[in-house]
């Protein structure tokens, strides 16, 4: 986001991050188009949405021709995410197919800069901490997938001297908009329907929307070729620390007990022949599986180069309360 010279693309603008960058270019001064196979609603002032699939050749015409407006920077978050929840080929469909679609854009366009949002699905589950410099391994179609993609972004920016690359590897991102793992997890307190799923101690690598958006901003005034930087907090936390933490910052109760792993799979499984026939619950051994395995992430890039977090688990959590009233949606 720095500079507000050309204009900035977002391909995956109308999803959850998407919509946090949109409104943070736009208050940069930046000329913005968002990019995304779903509408931009609700719109935002001062960006051109258009409707785009990148799982097809993006048209040159995407960015209105004229003086000036020229892509300076494109932001590639566009992704199919949601595990479980798509058949395995359409995590390669959207995720490798978009990859190459969108380099292929920013060739055509001569387009300099680069950020790509891959995830830390990378490395696969490990209870040992994961860094940059560690062996990639992922277990799942969404982080084979996303490896790919990083291959194929990789190869835009070795092809020509000037082209620049930062590749991202978040942990959980959460703030207002997120409904995914941290909205479901503060619902579930607030109703008192969480219980820790087989022990407490699941090491969870997590971090608040605007950080992501700073470090963004950090690695590209880097003016490096190629960045590559896990993110998450530097410091490890639980899952009992994040409930913690909700109740400190928000009052939520606590979680009242743990359940025996075997037990919750077991009870998930009804859940899921629900699922086949319509009936949507959002309850899966998968998910819970991913409750009971750690992700232990190590920010070392970010650290090497001098980034400075500017808030921590509490005050993240702090954040997004007073952005939403106290609902954390």
């Amino acid at each position: 986001m720095t500079g507000s010279s050309g204009t900035a693309v977002v391909f995956g603008g109308s999803g959850f991050i998407g919509r946090h960058l949109l409104a943070a270019l736009v208050k940069r001064g930046h000329l913005v188009v968002s990019a995304d196979i779903a509408p931009l609603d609700p719109p935002i002032a001062g960006v051109r949405a258009a409707l785009c699939d990148v799982r097809r050749p993006i048209p040159d015409e995407l960015v209105p021709r004229s003086p000036g407006n020229a892509p300076s920077i494109v932001y590639n978050l566009a992704a199919i995410h949601r595990t479980p929840g798509h058949p395995d080929r359409e995590y390669y469909d959207c995720n490798v197919s978009g990859a190459l679609n969108v380099t292929t854009f920013c060739r055509d366009l001569a387009v300099p800069r680069l950020i790509f949002t891959s995830s830390i699905s990378v490395y696969g589950p490990a209870e040992q901490a994961k860094h940059e410099d560690s062996s990639p391994a992922p277990e799942s179609p969404y982080g084979s997938s996303k490896l790919q993609a990083e291959a194929i972004h990789r190869n835009w920016q070795s092809e020509r001297d000037g082209r620049r690359l930062t590749i991202v590897r978040p942990a959980v991102v959460f703030g207002p908009g997120e409904h995914g793992n941290f909205t479901r997890l503060a619902q579930a307190l607030r109703g008192r329907r969480f219980l820790y799923p087989g022990r407490r101690d699941t090491i969870k690598a997590c971090g608040h929307v605007d950080e992501l958006l700073a470090t963004f901003d950090f690695a590209d005034a880097l003016g490096r070729p190629f960045f590559l930087y896990n993110f998450c907090y530097p410091r490890d936390y639980s899952i009992a620390e994040i409930c913690e933490a909700f109740h400190r910052v928000a009052g939520l109760p606590l979680p009242w007990g743990t359940l025996p792993y075997a037990g919750m799979r077991l009870a998930a499984q009804p859940f899921e022949w629900l699922a086949k026939v319509g009936i949507e619950t959002g309850i899966h051994r998968e998910r819970i599986d991913k409750l009971v395995r750690s992700t232990r992430i190590e920010p070392r890039a970010l650290a090497g180069a001098g980034y400075v977090f500017g808030t921590d688990l509490e005050s993240g959590l702090a954040r997004w309360r007073d952005a939403t009233q106290g609902r954390f949606v």
